[in-house]
């Protein structure tokens, strides 16, 4: 790592997850040793709007490192388009530089990109000259080996050496900022909060309400959770363990335990939109994070080739760590996250509208006060974006009034295809 100039925070956050895998952690987390959190606030709850003098101290940071590879992508997943003639990214852009105008605020976005993702993105941005801010338009996220299952040791792999490397998850983040210089560029600006959401979550828009609450309580760190329900598969809760609360992702979740996604029970989910006070992240450096281990193929468009293990950490963990750390709960409309072509069918539909001033994504009017609908294509034919797109020609169908849509086998759908309620096509 030290040869590939991987930093010296990077390494030391490394050589803690490490030695969390050698003394025998996994990371997991059984559900029978975690207890439900109890009720979390909620947004509406919260004080009113913010001065725009205090929005102009905060920055929005989107993690911009995901290739899509679940989608079967090469390239960056903020690019593909999500309405016509616009990506994640667009729209992304779209919404910050509608806040600018409204609040005369600076809110410069900042992208966390991968060493996959950042040549394209940046060249994508070249096209909206009004984004550039006072600090840079990105920083770069680290890398470490992947290790081979059997012995823990770096895998070699000459057939592509870039494979050999890995993202350290999102909880990369803290090390990342401080290394990159992005949190003294920010704090010498006179920038004292970071919002940050995954670039792939439309909902997850900059909100004044909560600034205020960390600017009046003087918080540390705040995250945002949205109330589970059914369509519940990757995304992590929040739960107590030992008399703390500990957030826990699927990877987490021993084999054979059935308890994540019991929605009822843990209530609250992670929706990865954090907030920051960078002075506290300056003073007390990297939040220790707990080891989360993913096992992976050395080549993840082989199945045949190695097992690796990927050392990783979540960003949303600091929960557990930063002492005054708060929880908000946002309404569903703030978590509208695109894994898989499940999600982005929804999305695509008229079961959300981008509005043309602002570009906020929010439910049909047909949809208002309920959940989204939930999607389930068959993942044979439906799972890579290539066949999934051929399968739908004529683009999406109507979901603006779907509670939920199976499709089981391999179905095309031309125009004018309409779900009403709970719809099932079997081939």
């Amino acid at each position: 790592m030290r040869a590939a100039g991987v930093s010296d925070a990077a390494r030391a956050a490394f050589r803690h997850r490490y030695e969390q895998l050698i003394a025998g952690s996994g990371g997991e987390l059984p559900g029978d040793q975690l207890e439900p959190v109890p009720d979390v606030p909620a947004l509406g709850e919260l004080a009113g709007e913010i001065p725009d003098a205090a929005i102009d101290s905060a920055a929005i940071v989107k993690l911009n490192g995901g290739l899509g590879t679940s989608m079967g992508l090469s390239g960056p997943k903020s690019l593909i388009e999500v309405k016509p003639e616009h990506s994640f990214l667009d729209v992304i852009v779209r919404q910050v530089l509608a806040l600018r105008r409204r609040h005369e605020a600076r809110l410069p976005l900042i992208l966390m990109n991968s060493f996959a993702t950042r040549r394209a993105t940046l060249e994508a941005l070249e096209r909206y000259p009004d984004l550039e801010a006072d600090v840079p338009l990105d920083l770069l996220q680290s890398r470490e080996p992947k290790l081979r299952a059997e012995d823990l040791q770096p895998i070699e792999w000459p057939q592509d050496p870039e494979l050999e490397w890995c993202p350290p998850g999102h909880g990369d983040l803290y090390p990342s900022l401080i290394d990159s210089g992005m949190l003294d560029a920010l704090r010498e600006r006179g920038y004292e909060y970071a919002f940050v959401s995954n670039i792939d979550n439309l909902g997850a828009v900059f909100e004044p309400r909560v600034l205020a609450l960390m600017v009046s309580e003087r918080l540390p760190f705040v995250m945002e959770m949205a109330e589970g329900t059914e369509a519940e598969r990757k995304g992590g809760h929040i739960a107590v363990k030992d008399g703390r609360i500990v957030l826990r992702e699927i990877a987490q979740v021993p084999d054979g335990d059935e308890s994540f996604r019991d929605f009822r029970r843990w209530r609250y989910y992670n929706t990865n939109s954090l907030w920051i006070h960078l002075p506290t992240l300056a003073d007390r450096g990297p939040p220790p994070l707990p080891l989360i281990v993913n096992r992976k193929n050395v080549d993840p468009a082989d199945p045949s080739s190695p097992e690796v293990l990927q050392l990783e950490s979540a960003m949303g963990a600091a929960i557990g760590s930063i002492e005054g750390a708060r929880a908000v709960c946002v309404p569903r409309t703030r978590f509208a996250p695109v894994k898989t072509t499940n999600d982005l069918l929804v999305v695509r539909s008229d079961a959300y509208v981008l509005r043309e001033d602002d570009a906020l994504l929010e439910p049909a009017p047909e949809r208002a006060g309920s959940s989204p609908p939930v999607v389930d294509l068959d993942p044979r034919f439906y799972k890579l974006l290539a066949a999934f797109e051929a399968r739908f020609p004529a683009g999406p169908p109507s979901l603006a009034r779907a509670e939920r849509f199976t499709v089981r086998g391999d179905v095309t759908f031309g125009p004018g295809t309409v779900v009403t309620g709970a719809v099932e096509v079997s081939a």
